[in-house]
């Protein structure tokens, strides 16, 4: 237990160091080529951040622990939801581009509605309920147009200003992202490996290990590279961040995880993804009250509320 103990405190601050790494590199990048942090934030943090949830689920898929791969997705998407945004939105309100609201969280809504739909079998009658190759391959297709449109959306959005931190050297900055990253999924591993192990000692389920323990490690990364990205003041990135990993893990990390391996589905699953349909739901409404496009602290507060509750069902669901 000690050596466990040990290694979850060491693995944090990994996270922590390799987080700022990261976002000092990316942003210096956006920066300096004219290309929006938002961008930046949906994808190379976002993919960046997301690394140790497609390690862990691959690896869960193809040792045949589907539950753990399912869990640590859906669980990790809730996490970054209601809590990544509601303590961010907490230490300081979260003002949100035009684009986002009417783009970037209904892909993320639509998502998580269509995981929902195909891991249920709704498009065919009387199968056995899974996530096999053909869904696997809707879910890349998806990433795929994802990107597309992302890269469509490279340049800075008019009007953006310039202000900052002073410009790394590109080198530099790529060296940042690259150490950052490994310096994130090794932290993130460890985090993992750490909280299992002490979960394991408690005769937790695989469900609930995914749902929780290893959601929140491999969402570690999300969370300490946002709050990076507000006390930089980049807003833009914290948020593109959470929605962009969140789009991540539903195509790719589960596209790639169930084409090597197609996942049997537990319907106890439906709970979690009607949770972040609802939450997703209830981000879009908060732009449209209180200060408009902005997620202001007492709406904050009620995601990370939300969640906590939410803590609660689940271990009580165990």
């Amino acid at each position: 237990m000690g050596l466990s103990i040990l290694m979850l405190v060491i693995g944090l601050v990994m996270l922590v160091k390799g987080g700022d790494w990261l976002v000092s590199g990316a942003s210096s990048i956006a920066r300096k080529y004219g290309i929006s942090e938002l961008v930046i934030g949906l994808t190379v943090v976002a993919f960046g951040t997301s690394a140790p949830e497609l390690v862990v689920s691959v690896l869960a898929a193809v040792n045949q622990h589907p539950e753990i791969a399912l869990g640590n997705v859906i669980g990790s998407n809730n996490f970054n939801l209601f809590v990544i945004l509601g303590i961010t939105g907490i230490i300081a309100p979260l003002s949100v581009q035009v684009s986002t609201i009417r783009k970037e969280i209904p892909i993320s809504l639509g998502a998580a509605v269509l995981l929902l739909l195909l891991a249920n079998e709704f498009f065919i009658s009387g199968q056995e309920l899974r996530i096999g190759r053909w869904d696997a391959l809707a879910f890349l297709v998806c990433f795929v147009l994802f990107l597309f449109y992302v890269f469509k959306s490279m340049k800075r959005s008019e009007g953006e200003e310039e202000g900052g931190e002073a410009v790394m050297k590109t080198s530099l900055a790529v060296l940042a992202v690259l150490g950052g990253l490994v310096v994130l999924i090794l932290g993130g591993r460890w985090v993992v490996n750490s909280a299992v192990d002490l979960a394991r000692l408690f005769h937790v389920s695989e469900k609930v290990i995914g749902l929780t323990i290893v959601a929140m490690g491999t969402s570690l990364p999300e969370l300490v590279t946002s709050l990076v990205a507000i006390r930089k003041k980049s807003a833009d990135m914290a948020i593109g961040n959470v929605i962009g990993s969140n789009i991540f893990n539903i195509f790719l990390i589960l596209g790639t995880s169930a084409m090597i391996r197609p996942m049997a589905y537990s319907t106890a699953f439906n709970h979690d993804l009607l949770l972040l349909l609802a939450g997703t739901v209830l981000l879009l409404v908060a732009m449209f009250t209180g200060g408009k496009r902005r997620l202001d602290r007492w709406e904050a507060f009620i995601l990370l509320t939300v969640y906590l509750a939410y803590l609660v069902y689940v271990a009580l669901r165990n």
